[in-house]
């Protein structure tokens, strides 16, 4: 079935498809990460940094050289677009359950861009250490990075979260190329109101401290394709195990990286009405105050259930 399937040949799924996430079909249940709030729906009790994530859009690619460029098939990607401020990001996440625990498999096809920079400033020739040479272009060292990640709960509310960011750039726009994971939980609304963490507008949601981020690769370039507004897509492939808490492994195009002795760092405290939540997300974050944008052509889940 899946070799006389198009939309499916291109995956290379677990025994049992979960969900299968067609953009041009709309938005399929990927909607925007917002904060929690009160018990009076005041919005203005959610956290500063949560409060602006933007929701993600179907896109069919347009860019101002080229026009339309469709998705890998199909008119409509879904579209991850940060605003062009420092540390602004941009979240779709995907709310499901478990039936039971076991491996899990998120695949996409995916591509990353800088917003394209006009005018005539000989100073728009070069950033972040990359000056136009005719190959490589300044814009490739204006995107930050992209996240995809789990938010997992289960065993009476024992929560955490499974990460991947590919770091394309340092907080100081250099590049850097690799995939990192970080070492601490994410920060909760309930850490916040608790008052035991306090993040502000620009901050990273899903760690803070640049510290805390550590090398799970050596650097990995891409194919960003020299200018922002060519497109090419990426395969991404990555196995967790729900019965284990672990990563298993992420698989890039042609490598693949082994992830089982990357740590998933557990929340201390115990979390209510999450019992068997199965979140995904996918993130983008500008370093550079250049929008930034992370385009999905589509998302498909298996388990081994």
């Amino acid at each position: 079935m899946l070799a006389a399937d198009p939309a499916l040949s291109r995956f290379d799924p677990l025994p049992r498809i979960l969900t299968y996430d067609n953009f041009d079909h709309g938005t399929n249940g990927w909607t925007e990460l917002i904060g929690n709030y009160d018990g009076n729906g005041d919005l203005s009790t959610v956290d500063d940094h949560m409060r602006d994530f933007r929701p993600p859009q179907v896109s069919n690619c347009t860019f101002f050289d080229t026009g339309t460029h469709g998705a890998l098939t199909g008119d409509y990607a879904l579209k991850l677009a940060t605003r062009p401020y420092v540390g602004h990001t941009a979240v779709a996440i995907r709310r499901l359950t478990m039936a039971r625990k076991g491996l899990v498999q998120l695949e996409t096809h995916f591509t990353y861009k800088a917003e394209a920079t006009l005018g005539t400033d000989a100073a728009n020739n070069s950033f972040g250490g990359v000056t136009w040479d005719g190959n490589l272009h300044p814009s490739e060292a204006q995107f930050g990075a992209f996240t995809v990640a789990t938010d997992i709960c289960g065993d009476g509310g024992l929560r955490y979260h499974t990460v991947m960011r590919y770091r394309n750039t340092t907080v100081d726009n250099k590049l850097d190329q690799r995939w990192v994971y970080p070492v601490v939980p994410e920060p909760t609304p309930r850490e916040h109101l608790q008052g035991r963490v306090k993040l502000g507008y620009g901050d990273d949601f899903t760690a803070p401290d640049p510290n805390d981020w550590h090398p799970a690769s050596e650097p990995m370039a891409m194919c960003y394709n020299e200018v922002p507004t060519k497109v090419n897509w990426h395969y991404l492939r990555w196995l967790i195990d729900t019965d284990a808490r672990r990563n298993v492994e992420l698989q890039i195009n042609d490598t693949t990286l082994d992830l089982r002795e990357v740590p998933v760092p557990v929340y201390t405290d115990r979390y209510d009405s999450l019992e068997n939540l199965l979140n995904f997300y996918f993130s983008v974050r500008t370093h550079s105050g250049v929008r930034n944008f992370l385009y999905l052509d589509s998302v498909l889940v298996s388990v081994d259930w």
